[in-house]
């Protein structure tokens, strides 16, 4: 048994699994990578198609509409990286075989109805009932898109030089998370106000409409984008410059924290910079392009703020406080996950 949670560490990743990734074929583009969101395949007429894996949710404590939501939207949000909503998803189901044929049914419906709101068909998987099936990973889905292959951003395509933006705010799904798996603790430690806007921040776990609008305004200024995940809005820059082949230099008074996310971090004594932050894009552009590309998003209600650009690799990727510079740390595992079953553990409501 592995002794962390979460995703693989980054040697795994570019020792292990990067090196053995079956058939080494001509067609593939984009492979296996640290801090990459997709895959490209090469295909005819100078196009390219993307592909991303992630694992199905079914969170008791959330609802089975809000595990389809995350199921769709974290997918999504991969698929987002490289400017193009995803066409094509295949889910492969593994219930508990507890699961009711009517709890199956509202389920799919969601899953359904959220796929469809993105323009996304189902075109396959497997479904089937596990006896002691009782996580809440309920099985895993591929999604798929066709695009021109010049069009295509990935995260390791940022180049030195580049603006780093940063949408909405650090930790926005975790502190969602936490507020509807601790209701209690967070009404009588942070106000029964701040625990039902939290909330209601759940549905800005999305990042697929920051990644089409600029795409649609600034898609030349554009160079990579990257899904923030595990490791929060930190970590998901480190990610970035690691797969670029660049440093980085972070202003940390530029990292945009909501009061919302902030006051319920506090309650679990998480930092809301490290924190898996889905709904959140990083996004590199061209140097002088910032300006208007954070304009395009205010205009669709999106906030987005400039919190640092990539530099030399040699130079490292370092985070500057009140005119020092340190190096940026990275974890391998998420804080959050040791809070949520600290607090599990000990019994808060």
């Amino acid at each position: 048994m592995s002794e962390t949670l979460g995703k693989i560490d980054r040697n795994l990743v570019e020792d292990f699994i990067k090196e053995k990734s079956g058939s080494q074929r001509e067609d593939v583009l984009v492979g296996p990578g640290f801090g990459v969101d997709v895959s490209l395949i090469d295909i005819p007429g100078n196009m390219a198609m993307a592909m991303t894996s992630d694992p199905l949710s079914l969170i008791p404590t959330l609802g089975l509409k809000e595990s389809a939501w995350l199921s769709v939207q974290l997918m999504a949000n991969d698929m987002a990286t490289t400017g193009f909503a995803p066409m094509f998803g295949q889910f492969v189901l593994n219930l508990p075989a507890s699961f009711s044929k009517k709890d199956f049914q509202t389920y799919w419906d969601h899953i359904h109805h959220f796929c469809e709101k993105i323009g996304m068909a189902i075109t396959g998987g497997h479904t089937g009932f596990i006896e002691g099936q009782n996580s809440t990973i309920a099985g895993g889905g591929t999604f798929t898109t066709i695009a021109p292959k010049d069009k295509i951003k990935v995260s390791k395509y940022a180049q030195k030089g580049d603006s780093i933006l940063v949408t909405k705010s650090c930790a926005i799904s975790s502190s969602a998370i936490l507020a509807m798996s601790f209701p209690e603790t967070v009404k009588n430690r942070a106000g029964a106000e701040t625990y039902h806007r939290t909330c209601e921040t759940f549905y800005d776990t999305s990042s697929l409409k920051e990644a089409l609008t600029v795409m649609e305004t600034s898609a030349k200024n554009i160079t990579g984008m990257h899904d923030v995940t595990e490791g929060g809005v930190l970590g998901a820059i480190y990610e970035m410059a690691v797969a670029s082949g660049n440093g980085a230099i972070v202003n940390n008074e530029k990292i945009p924290i909501g009061h919302l996310q902030k006051a319920v971090c506090d309650i679990f004594s998480l930092d809301p910079r490290y924190c898996i932050g889905a709904g959140s894009m990083i996004i590199s552009c061209k140097p002088g392009s910032d300006k208007e590309i954070i304009e395009s998003l205010k205009y669709q209600g999106i906030q987005c703020s400039k919190v640092g650009e990539f530099t030399d690799a040699d130079s490292g990727i370092q985070l500057t406080q009140k005119d020092e510079i340190s190096k940026m740390k990275y974890y391998e595992t998420d804080p959050y996950w040791a809070a949520f079953f600290k607090a599990l553990n000990a019994g808060w409501k």
